[in-house]
């Protein structure tokens, strides 16, 4: 009888994508995906570890499945990704019941922890950051009803921003052959999906002998069958004119940048060890929107960073005014062990953390609602993605990266509609 499993994925693309692979390496083994963590055989939580709230939702969620494990003691219980690989051994103490804590470096060798714990009952610790990202499985069939989907073609950072775990968790940086990147872009394309977002921590640094990342777009948005390619993430510091260009020259590459900038003041920024002061990102944006004025950009930012004072803050919003973004995904500084953040003195109270976070999304809440109600009435391209949560609608995403619902009669998902827009939200247009 075939074993069932059930992967709880938190966290970032990154970690859809390494949840992806484990899903087609159990469904190549034989194994069955399932809804109900309560009837599966395996459970794999794939965790983050940037902030320390997605660790404490990681160890609540854990909680609760190891109370699965004690009626079910044969279930394999496994926790996977960023905080698996910074906690380490930690987590079998804390939690008896874990089978397996596999870090995200480690993941090719899952078949072979998977086969030693069904044999013996062995608890695995994998957490070495020297293995080479894993190969691409091709699982036919697994995205099935799926148009969009990820590759990633990076893995691990060299940045070493002073509040970042990730070089610490997934690695140094090291970049994926592209002729194998290639091969999975067209096993894609002939399994149905019509748009590819390329990850990598620092996505547009990557390398491979004469490759680099502008090489690489042009040969991924040459792909016959594939309407739509993005990237994800950039950092500021390697974005260069020959990429920005690229959004003016290549048709099928989506008119949306995710650009971080993280602080508006140049000293925040230079203890963060980021590389770039504020007047270079902003002459980043200048460059973007000449090559392409419709272009879509967001970004990450961080209040409360350890000596941020309230001009520094001012600062961050004067360049949020001045930037006008389509959306933001802001947070509180944490602190990360490990990071030289950790050990900075002038640590900002939370409650003015949470008072600065609040001010600042509400003024990126009424950009966002300001640049969507200039939309309304235009007509915009809309790749159908499924049906929306509201009955008898379509729903799907602009190549600005905006989601739309919409009523169509004549489509289907995975085909490019033009709809006129005629209601908005902060979040979501509706046409």
């Amino acid at each position: 009888m075939s074993r069932t499993f059930y992967i709880k994925t938190m966290g970032c693309q990154m970690n859809e994508y390494d949840s992806d692979y484990l899903a087609r390496n159990l469904i190549t083994e034989g194994c069955i995906p399932v809804d109900d963590p309560a009837i599966a055989d395996i459970i794999l939580i794939n965790t983050c570890a940037v902030r320390a709230k997605p660790e404490q939702k990681a160890v609540s969620f854990l909680g609760r499945m190891a109370d699965f494990k004690y009626k079910k003691p044969d279930m394999i219980l496994g926790i996977v990704g960023c905080m698996a690989q910074k906690e380490g051994s930690n987590l079998i103490k804390r939690f008896p019941v874990l089978d397996l804590v596999m870090g995200p470096r480690e993941l090719e060798r899952f078949p072979e922890f998977l086969a030693r714990i069904s044999s013996n009952r062995k608890k695995i610790i994998a957490t070495e950051l020297t293995p080479l990202p894993a190969s691409p499985i091709h699982c036919k069939g697994f995205f099935k009803e799926k148009v969009s989907t990820f590759i990633s073609i990076t893995e691990g950072c060299n940045n070493f921003c002073s509040y970042c775990i990730v070089p610490y968790v997934r690695g140094r940086e090291v970049s994926r052959s592209p002729y194998e990147i290639l091969a999975e872009a067209k096993d894609l394309v002939a399994d149905g999906i019509k748009e590819i977002t390329l990850l990598g921590q620092n996505v547009i640094s990557y390398q491979w002998n004469d490759w680099n990342f502008f090489s690489l777009l042009k040969k991924v948005t040459g792909l016959d069958g594939l309407l739509r390619v993005r990237f994800t993430t950039s950092h500021p510091k390697d974005l260069s004119e020959e990429i920005i260009r690229c959004f003016g020259n290549i048709d099928n590459l989506c008119p949306h940048i995710h650009l971080p900038f993280q602080s508006g003041s140049n000293a925040i920024l230079k203890s963060m060890k980021r590389g770039y002061l504020r007047e270079h990102y902003i002459s980043l944006i200048e460059k973007l929107r000449e090559a392409d004025p419709d272009i879509a950009i967001t970004s990450d930012v961080m209040v409360g960073f350890p000596g941020e004072s309230e001009r520094d803050f001012e600062q961050t919003l004067d360049l949020i005014r001045q930037v006008s973004f389509d959306g933001l995904f802001s947070f509180k500084y944490s602190d990360r062990k490990g990071t030289l953040a950790y050990k900075m003195k002038n640590k900002i109270d939370e409650s003015d953390k949470i008072l600065r976070l609040e001010l600042l999304q509400q003024l990126q809440k009424q950009i966002t609602l300001e640049k969507n109600n200039a939309l309304v009435g235009k007509q915009m391209a809309v790749l159908i993605e499924g049906r929306s949560k509201r009955g008898g609608q379509l729903t799907g995403r602009t190549g600005s990266n905006k989601i739309v619902n919409f009523r169509c009669n004549n489509s289907k998902i995975g085909d490019i509609v033009n709809v006129i827009i005629n209601d908005c939200t902060a979040n979501s247009l509706r046409a």
